[in-house]
């Protein structure tokens, strides 16, 4: 598997097609060029031209981060890449994430993310989410 990784974000319409085809909540695209804009650290799989996988650090830089879009399209899973993803995410954070700083994820798959270390914050805190439309 001869698979190019690049320290970018994707394009907007193959950002909201990637996660689509994962199974991720779908994102507008105007709210996808805005949020990729916004970006800390992004992470691209390709296969030739074909994005396959991502994943994006977001957050303040300093205080809190917030780990998103880790998607691998259907075909590729179980070949290593979610993980070969957050390990680049991680080495990031490693990086950057100052004494103190907080790194938070929402987790579909909750048993990749404890594998790579992660926790629920419950009880001692919950996670809460209000989403908006119009």
């Amino acid at each position: 598997m001869d698979f190019q990784v690049t320290e970018k974000v994707p394009l907007a319409a193959e950002y909201c097609q990637l996660r689509h085809a994962a199974g991720l909540s779908p994102k507008s695209l105007a709210a996808a060029e805005i949020g990729l804009a916004n970006t800390l650290y992004g992470i691209c799989v390709r296969d030739g031209e074909q994005l396959i996988g991502m994943g994006r650090v977001i957050g303040d830089g300093g205080c809190f981060f917030q780990i998103v879009d880790i998607a691998v399209a259907p075909s590729y899973q179980r070949q290593g890449l979610g993980r070969l993803i957050m390990n680049r995410l991680e080495n990031y954070l490693q990086r950057v994430a100052l004494d103190g700083s907080y790194v938070s994820l929402l987790a579909d798959k909750p048993e990749f993310y404890e594998k790579q270390g992660y926790r629920p914050t419950a009880p001692a805190s919950y996670g809460m989410f209000k989403k908006f439309s119009r």
